[in-house]
């Protein structure tokens, strides 16, 4: 099973690569979430470990044009921010994986919240009730918009 994940998430398109992120990408991500506008050296500075000023520029520009940040330089220095919240990236990168199985064979879908539900119910039955209800209400919106 978790070889066929990593597969699924391997073969992602190309709106999952510019949300993947790598483990210095996300580093800075963090640091962007957490304070917000910041300059190359000020979230240089921040890291936990010592990176050349180049390295993080360089990334910090990869971070730019893969969407994920935005910048403006109102001096001689880029200043970057988070385009999306963090929980809005979570959110969109779960939804594209998603939006990947669903749209696989009907074995891989059903195999995928089997075993979605087979996990929480191990391990959270209050969110399986609380995903039971969530299911319980979008039947109810699909079935007044004529979708049953």
């Amino acid at each position: 099973m978790i070889r066929f994940l990593k597969n699924r998430i391997t073969r992602s398109n190309h709106a999952d690569h510019q949300l993947s992120l790598g483990c210095l990408e996300f580093d800075l991500m963090q640091i962007l979430w957490a304070s917000g506008e910041s300059n190359v050296r000020d979230v240089a500075q921040q890291l936990d470990r010592p990176l050349a000023y180049t390295t993080v520029m360089t990334t910090l520009d990869r971070l730019y044009k893969k969407g994920l940040l935005e910048r403006r330089m109102p001096d001689r220095a880029f200043l970057y921010s988070a385009r999306l919240s963090r929980q809005e990236w979570e959110r969109t990168r779960a939804e594209n994986v998603l939006a990947d199985f669903l749209a696989g064979p009907q074995a891989s879908r059903e195999l995928l919240l089997s075993s979605f539900l087979d996990a929480v119910g191990e391990h959270d039955a209050t969110l399986l009730e609380k995903l039971e209800k969530k299911i319980r209400r979008k039947r109810r919106e699909l079935f007044r918009r004529g979708r049953p």
